[in-house]
């Protein structure tokens, strides 16, 4: 009896919960864009999409770190093919970290292309994109 009274008690807690968000006056109600300006700091960008836009920036930074990592490897891989003395086992292996490190590299590229793609289709006015629909 005392699990059904907990269960009530949160229900009930949950459907005021929620009429209080749903039922706010329009005075006091922000808007998305509004809510979002008000928490931005003054340092921080305005745009999530665009030349300056957060996804531009980190698929940026994301981009240089894969890459430089391909290029240890490819380095690394590089030395362990030199060290090898001519044994198969070592020489696959230092052939693979060079393959790995190549493919790695192609698909953080097409990945970014992706990315690229769909900001500059879907996102209205950024990197010169059209930008959705023509309704």
């Amino acid at each position: 009896m005392k699990k059904f009274f907990t269960k009530i008690q949160l229900a009930s807690a949950a459907i005021a919960t929620s009429l209080s968000l749903f039922l706010t006056t329009g005075a006091s109600a922000l808007t998305m864009k509004e809510g979002a300006d008000s928490a931005r700091g003054a340092d921080q960008v305005a745009d999530l999409f665009g030349a300056t836009g957060i996804f531009t920036t980190v698929t940026n930074t994301l981009l240089f770190i894969v890459g430089a990592i391909s290029v240890i490897m490819v380095v690394f891989g590089g030395l362990r093919y030199v060290i090898s003395g001519g044994d198969s086992a070592n020489i696959t292996a230092a052939k693979n970290t060079i393959l790995y490190a190549v493919v790695g590299l192609i698909v953080a590229m097409l990945a970014y292309a992706v990315i690229n793609f769909v900001i500059t289709s879907f996102a209205p006015g950024s990197l010169g994109g059209g930008g959705g629909t023509n309704v």
